[in-house]
């Protein structure tokens, strides 16, 4: 029984939250520079953003979709479950392109 917990007390805990890959420094400034627009883009391109923000950001959406008069909610709910299955980083690269293009 001793060396049970001698044994036992010597373990250490290990973590098995999954990691998230860090955004690039691309990726952020062009999270910072859409910030800054004069302008705000269509209503459109608002919800890609959202939704490649989201995805590159988070993954995949797991949450439950809003309500059914949360119209606004719904809209980006739809938005970024349409990304389902795009990989991290390539949401990443396509919402630095559509940043590109937007403030071009």
């Amino acid at each position: 029984m001793a060396c049970v917990s001698v044994c036992l007390g010597s373990l250490q805990p290990f973590n098995l939250e999954l990691q998230t890959p860090e955004p690039s420094a691309e990726f952020d400034a062009a999270a910072k520079k859409i910030k800054e627009l004069t302008v705000s883009p269509s209503n459109d391109n608002l919800l890609k953003l959202y939704a490649l923000f989201k995805q590159a950001t988070v993954g995949d959406n797991d949450t439950t979709r809003p309500g059914a008069f949360d119209f606004k909610g719904k809209a980006k709910w739809d938005a970024w479950t349409e990304k389902k299955g795009l990989s991290q980083e390539d949401a990443e690269k396509q919402y630095i392109e559509l940043v590109k293009d937007l403030t071009a």
